[in-house]
Order: structure tokens, then sequence, then C-alpha cells
């Protein structure tokens, strides 16, 4: 039967990009193979029996758990949130002032909805989240980048950036930001130049997005304010996930921002999803409110330290001699490799010969010729001596390329 559907295609249709990481996912369910190449957390840390207690609510309350729910979201969750981050936030929010999503995910979805008419110029961070990007080039934007150091995003730059754009006639939308541990690079985003961000923001009356769904697992250092805390202007929405603190299973993400865009974001999710599932938000709730939350987080960052522990030890010992280099990251989930002048898609393709999966750069930057020596780690999934193996054969994946380029 022939395939006719491809000429009824929408033009988005036509453009859009697979992820990578997803198309990935066939290759690394082969036998043997070790993959350093998603974003997943550990199964071992899932709180399982604790958030199988909230199931009790069924029999209690199943006809609010098994009905459809308002599209802002289960209220007593969200009274939750906002106490839970307002250290964070710098102070405690309206239940107006923050929306439930089906994952943070939906989030960047639905403010692309508000914010971005085909041709708006985006500003984001370069390497950047692929999903985000994604997301917003779907929508029509266009992009202007600011690099990433090992502080974060390069906010010295913006200025001139913004300045140069508005002399080509273009104002810039909105500033895309991961703060902690960002991915891909893993840096955080310094005090200083959160400060100077939302002041840059509030200047040039500019939007903010700081997505933030690594920040509360933090394995060194101290807690830093969030960008929104300093943001005297309501420019800055704050968006948080449960996938990387509870489970990506539960699908419950969420936004926090000023009543004027988080009512516009809920009128999109009414046409979107109607509402995120009753029956994960009251489950998520009762975990939440029995303490589990605060009580299982040191749990999961024991257990990421030490793998992220394992992995620069494994580092220090199979790929520095190799000349590749690294920032060591602080929290969150992955490690940003500097592949020298080894091409890592080249590399990738390599590793995969030997049984194990990485990320090339390129797929994290606008310029993809940006991220040719550049490789996206993830250690989080694996235990410490899978990633001793799978560093090993990295490491002779890269030795072997040496050889060969001789």
């Amino acid at each position: 039967m022939n395939d006719n559907w491809k000429k009824k295609f929408s033009t988005a249709a036509c453009k859009t990009r697979p992820s990578p990481v997803r198309e990935l996912l066939k290759v690394i369910k082969q036998p043997g193979m070790i993959s350093f190449a998603g974003g997943m957390p550990a199964p071992e840390v899932f709180p399982i029996e604790q958030f199988a207690e909230g199931a009790e609510k069924l029999v209690s309350d199943g006809a609010t758990m098994l009905q459809y729910g308002t599209t802002e979201g289960y209220d007593p969750l969200r009274n939750f949130l906002n106490q839970w981050t307002a250290p964070r936030l710098g102070r405690e929010l309206s239940l107006d002032e923050i929306l439930i999503t089906t994952g943070s995910q939906q989030v960047l979805d639905l403010f692309a909805w508000v914010m971005i008419d085909p041709g708006d110029v985006v500003i984001v961070e370069d390497p950047s989240y692929m999903a985000a990007l994604t997301t917003f080039y779907n929508h029509g934007a266009q992009f202007a980048s600011v690099p990433v150091d090992g502080e974060g995003m390069d906010v010295s730059k913006l200025p001139a950036l913004i300045e140069s754009l508005l002399k080509e006639g273009k104002k810039p939308k909105f500033i895309y930001t991961i703060v902690n541990f960002q991915n891909p690079a893993g840096s955080t985003m310094t005090l200083e130049r959160r400060r100077e961000l939302a002041e840059i923001a509030d200047r040039y009356d500019l939007a903010i997005f700081e997505d933030d769904p690594y920040g509360y697992v933090r394995f060194d250092g101290e807690h830093l304010p969030s960008i929104f805390s300093f943001d005297k202007a309501g420019n800055t929405v704050y968006a948080g996930s449960f996938s990387k603190i509870l489970s990506p299973g539960v699908r419950l993400g969420w936004v926090s921002g000023s009543k004027s865009i988080i009512r516009q974001m809920a009128i999109f999710k009414q046409s979107t999803d109607l509402c995120s599932s009753s029956i994960s938000q009251v489950l998520t709730y009762e975990y939440c409110r029995k303490g589990y939350l605060d009580a299982h987080l040191p749990n999961i960052i024991k257990n990421y330290r030490m793998k992220r522990d394992a992995m620069e030890e494994s580092f220090r010992k199979h790929l520095a001699p190799q000349g590749i280099t690294w920032v060591k990251p602080e929290g969150g989930f992955f490690y940003w490799l500097n592949t020298g002048g080894i091409d890592s898609d080249e590399l990738a393709r390599k590793a995969l010969e030997k049984k194990v999966a990485i990320l090339p750069g390129a797929s994290f930057c606008l310029n993809p010729e940006a991220g040719i020596h550049a490789a996206r780690v993830n250690y989080t999934y694996s235990q410490p001596d899978v990633i001793e193996e799978g560093v090993t054969r990295l490491a002779q994946a890269i030795q072997e390329m040496k050889l060969a380029a001789r």
C-alpha cells in the first residue's frame, strides 16, 4: 500500500526533527549495551512503597481521583508547591500564580503558545536542552544564543546581543535558561549572574523562562536563590518538575509566575489536554503531605552523588590521559565532555561498536559545528561498576580513533 500521508503533512510536520535520545533508544536496548545517552533517573531510587500508600485515597476519595480535574491543577498540591518552593522563589505565591502541567515539557509548549509568533526571536544558551529548542522551533521561533561556561550563561554578553538584534529591528521575546546543573553542560549559573540577568531583563523589558528541573538534586555547595527571586518586575516564570525528585512516570510539572501569564497558559492547556491526571496529582500530593518528598530527597542525592563520583574517578583514570576535559557538575544528571580534536559524531558511532552509548554535542547546539567536539554523558542510571566498564570502553574507542588518524 502506498503511503500518501507525507504529502498531506503540515509545514510544521515537514520541518520538525526527531529527538536523538528517543531515536537512540532503539539501539541501546541491544544486549550488553551500556547507555550514558539518556537522562533517566535510577529506578532503584523510586519510592514505590511510600507512593503506593496514597492509593488509599481511591477508597476514601475515589470520586475526585477518577473525575476530571480543574485545568489549573489540584488545589492541595498547588498549595503545597507554593509553600515548598517559597524559600527558592523568595516568597509564597498565591494559587493563581501556579499551574500544574503534564510534565515540565508541557510548560515549554504552553509558554511557547502564549509567547511565540512565527519569526519571533528567542535568546537561548548554547548549548541548551534540545527538547526546548525543538519546541520553540516548532512554534516558529528564530534563535539568538549566548555561550555557556563553567559559571552558566555568560550574561555579560547579553546586552551587546540584544542591542544588535534591536538594530536589526528584532526585539527578542524572552530568554531561556537552565540555571542549575544545566542540561547538557552541567554548569550552574552564579549568584552574580542571576542578579545581572534579572536586571538586564528588566532594562530591556524581556521575559525570562527559568527552567529548573534539576535544582533540588544538589550534591555539593549551597542552594542558590532563583532568578525569579531577584526579579522585581515580574518578568520571570519558574518551571519545576517531579520527574527528577519523585519519578518521571507521574508526568507532573509546574510553572510559577505572574497571574496574567499563568492564566493565559491555563487557557491554552484547556484545549491541549483539559487537565493533568487527577490520579497522579492526588497520589503525588499525598506523598508530599506525609513528608516523604523531603525525607526521600537525601536518598536520591546520595545515590546520584555516588555515581557522579564514580564517573569522575573513571574519567580521571581513563579519559584525562587521552586529553579529554570536563567540568565536574555540582548536581543534576550530566557531564559535558570536551573531546578536543575528536569529532563527537564519529566518536559516538565508534563507541556504539564498543557497546557504549553517548550523545554527540551537535544535537544541543544551534550551530551544530559548535558541538562537534563535545558530548553529553549521563551518570544517574548506571551503577558504579557499569560506569567504570562503560568509560573504559569509551577510552578504547578514543584510543582506536587516534591510532587510525595517524
